[in-house]
């Protein structure tokens, strides 16, 4: 499995030592990396059902490899749904701050 940086060249690439990012440019950079973390999760599921319908079809498929596929896209989608549990438990505590 390839593990990507979530960031690309963004914002915090172009960034000069002291430098900081606005608030505006954080949020763009953020949402750019779940973005791209999302698409690649969907990249994958569309891989593993493809060569699992292809397995069930009957056509020449190496069983072993979509075993793989299929746990690697299942652990994808277990940190995603973690990750999407913390940021609404960090949002709720959020909403819980008195200003």
């Amino acid at each position: 499995m390839k593990i990507d940086r979530l960031s690309g060249q963004n914002a915090l690439d172009q960034m000069r030592p002291g430098e900081r990012l606005s608030s505006e440019a954080k949020s763009e950079t953020i949402g750019a990396s779940f973005a791209r973390a999302l698409q690649s999760l969907s990249e994958m599921e569309h891989r593993s059902d493809s060569m699992l319908s292809q397995l069930a079809a009957g056509d020449d498929v190496d069983i072993h490899q979509v075993m793989i596929n299929l746990e690697e896209t299942d652990i994808s989608f277990r940190i995603a749904l973690g990750i999407r549990d913390r940021l609404v438990e960090a949002y709720r505590e959020i909403m819980r701050m008195s200003v």
